[in-house]
């Protein structure tokens, strides 16, 4: 139910129009003067304020200037007298709604309060878009407590305020479209658009079009005027990803508009002025391109200003468990008939920690997701992931064990390495990778001394 806040300095007025707008399912709330009406706005959650305009005190325009202080966007409609028209007129240029002129009939009253509130019910759902956009790209939801995160988050906090062109680097599926996107939405800029150019995805000719927009007739096939990336981030950021893949032409062009804050579309002439942010990123890295002669020096100097390379999953495996559960819990919760897997069991856990992930965090999301639409239980194990996966672990394993190797000497050489990805895994709490290779605490510390084990005591 929406609430409206009455406000005049008559006391029956605000109870009759109450009445009448409660009898079309709105909740009213009333006031006779400016200052109580802030006092009830302080508490309250108001969705349409109707006030009159000419009250002792605080008059109705002191009210919504005070009002559109605090919300600018909270609509107000004026009650006016034919005597204060003129100030109805300023209260519209100062942010009110509208303004209805006394006395009015009530049906007329009803019209004006639907639409003032139809209008903010609009501003409210893209609020919760656009909070919803950020709490999935903010800087506190990127997941991982490795010591190369923390960086990473320390980076995107420090560079996030500033304007300063970024140069995301790291293997594919590391994650570098979500880091630009965090940049972007804990940036100054978060309420402006956010446009991703897939660099490699189009043709040359098509990417120029992409990005530049064109002019009506400039080729065959441009029936009319569209707009490029870059016009359309305006007052935003612009993502290029996978930059390495642009033409040396593009390289030119690219150049330019970082050097010159402007752009011509394909077959205009006049230049068009930008105020964006670009965020690259790329797979390869720049620097060796640069000395092959396949990427622009002056290029890469612009575009580098901040560098920040995300590291692959295999070199932040004390984030596997967080980013397991963190999957799981999402592709739970977002298939419709609901999956009952919750864990994994420990096996799992030791495969997941010996293989390498080459596709990195994206595809750990995508084995999580189809072993939980695979798993028929609570805990998810390995006969739930995909063959691949499993095939390719089995492989490491025979490829680390020589031909000739005797059966005592390979056993001793598992064991140890049991017990070192054990610790690794559970940073080395004894009795926590006692549990995981399911012996006591007792028989761990006796083996670790054995066997003459290193543990690092600084983890």
């Amino acid at each position: 139910m929406n609430t409206i806040l009455i406000v005049d300095d008559e006391k029956n007025y605000p109870l009759i129009l109450s009445a009448v707008l409660e009898e079309e399912n709105f909740e009213a709330l009333t006031a006779n003067s400016g200052r109580e009406a802030l006092e009830i706005l302080s508490i309250s959650d108001v969705d349409l304020v109707v006030t009159d305009m000419k009250m002792p005190g605080m008059d109705g325009i002191e009210l919504l200037e005070h009002i559109k202080a605090k919300d600018p966007e909270l609509p107000v409609i004026m009650m006016t007298a034919h005597g204060t028209v003129d100030k109805a007129v300023e209260a519209m240029q100062k942010g009110a709604y509208s303004y209805i002129l006394k006395p009015f009939e009530n049906d007329r009253l009803i019209l004006y309060v639907k639409k003032a509130i139809d209008m903010y019910e609009v501003v409210k759902d893209n609020r919760r878009l656009r909070d919803d956009i950020e709490s999935r790209y903010s800087f506190g939801n990127l997941i991982g407590k490795s010591k190369c995160m923390q960086d990473v988050f320390t980076t995107i906090k420090k560079v996030a305020p500033s304007t300063a062109t970024v140069l995301i680097e790291g293997e594919s599926g590391t994650g570098k479209e979500l880091v630009a996107k965090s940049i972007h939405f804990n940036s100054p800029r978060r309420s402006r658009p956010f446009i991703a150019v897939n660099c490699c995805a189009l043709t040359e000719s098509l990417l120029e079009s992409e990005l530049f927009g064109h002019e009506k007739g400039s080729f065959t096939g441009a029936v009319a005027m569209k707009k490029g990336r870059f016009e359309m981030a305006d007052g935003g950021t612009l993502f290029l990803d996978e930059i390495g893949e642009l033409s040396q032409n593009l390289q030119v062009k690219l150049l330019r508009v970082l050097q010159e804050k402007t752009i011509e579309r394909v077959g205009g002439v006049k230049p068009i002025t930008i105020n964006i942010r670009v965020l690259a990123a790329t797979n390869k890295n720049l620097k060796q391109e640069v000395q092959k002669g396949h990427f622009r020096e002056d290029l890469f100097f612009r575009l580098n200003v901040v560098n920040l390379v995300l590291p692959p999953l295999r070199q932040r495996q004390e984030d596997l468990h967080i980013l397991t559960k963190h999957f799981i819990d999402k592709y739970t919760d977002e298939h419709d008939a609901g999956i009952p897997a919750k864990t994994v069991d420990k096996e799992v856990e030791r495969l997941f920690h010996n293989y390498r992930w080459p596709g990195n965090v994206r595809e750990l999301e995508n084995v999580i997701e189809r072993a939980l639409i695979m798993c028929s239980g609570n805990i998810l194990t390995i006969s739930d992931l995909p063959g691949d996966l499993k095939d390719s672990i089995q492989y490491e394993i025979r490829e680390e064990i020589p031909g000739n190797a005797k059966l005592h000497e390979t056993l001793v050489m598992i064991e140890k390495k049991m017990i070192l990805r054990s610790l690794k895994m559970t940073n080395n709490v004894q009795t926590h990778a006692a549990a995981l290779l399911g012996i006591g605490k007792s028989g761990l510390n006796q083996k670790i001394k054995k066997y003459n084990l290193e543990i690092d005591a600084g983890n």
